[in-house]
């Protein structure tokens, strides 16, 4: 018996056994499990054993003559059946696992608004939380909707969590929301960015009011952190 094929067909998927009892039809053709047996040394009740293996295996067959059960080598492309069966199963289960790993995986989108329009609806999706933080604030946008006031109260009802950083040169401006904590950085800056949930806005209302909106995750939170870190710099 050839050890090389017999380790072949193991890696191929075969028990040791297996690949013995297969190799020796394939070699000799039609047999008995008692010639089996005798000619590869196998104890005769484990040779059925892993005859039946085979055969649910789809790797031998047999016939039936003069009340004597022969057994055959099946094609050798049948090796390919369990690989064949993976295969089609993996196909069939891969939309429900890639709906599985959008749903839980790390989302990304990038929106803009643009115009009064735009502003709203990024206004819209900023009241749905009850927490953000904003530095480079402006108070432009408060200027330019006309219902910034009532925004303002409903926030104000909302017990929101809102962190303002802010040029000093803002103190007096109307954007005033009582519970809302706001420090001061002397630092120029026309663009905006606020952080609240897995988003980040940075808008420039000036000229034509534009807003870039980041989902991500990993995004918002590292710039969760450098807000912190400015918070700390800034004055009260």
């Amino acid at each position: 018996m050839s050890e090389e094929i017999v380790e072949k067909l193991r890696n191929a998927g075969l028990t040791g056994n297996e690949s013995k009892v297969y190799y020796e039809l394939l070699k000799k053709g039609q047999l008995s499990a008692n010639e089996i047996s005798k000619n590869i040394g196998m104890d005769r009740t484990l040779t059925y054993t892993v005859l039946n293996h085979l055969i649910e295996k789809g790797m031998v067959n047999y016939v039936i003559k003069s009340d004597k059960k022969l057994f055959n080598a099946s094609s050798p492309d049948n090796l390919l059946n369990p690989i064949r069966e993976k295969e089609s199963y993996i196909k069939n289960i891969l939309p429900e696992l890639s709906s599985i790993e959008k749903s839980i995986g790390i989302i990304q989108d990038i929106s803009v608004y643009d115009g009064k329009e735009g502003i709203r609806a990024f206004v819209r999706i900023l009241m749905r939380y009850n927490e953000f933080d904003s530095f480079g604030a402006t108070g432009r946008a408060y200027d330019l909707l006309i219902e910034a006031p009532r925004l303002a109260k409903e926030l104000e009802k909302s017990k929101a969590k809102i962190r303002l950083i802010t040029h000093p040169k803002y103190t007096a401006h109307p954007m005033k929301i009582k519970h809302a904590q706001i420090r001061y950085l002397n630092i120029q800056s026309e663009a905006t960015t606020t952080i609240f949930g897995d988003y980040v806005a940075i808008h420039i209302i000036k000229d034509k009011p534009s807003i870039i909106l980041i989902k991500n995750k990993y995004i918002a939170e590292s710039y969760k952190n450098h807000f912190e870190v400015l918070w700390k710099a800034a004055q009260k």
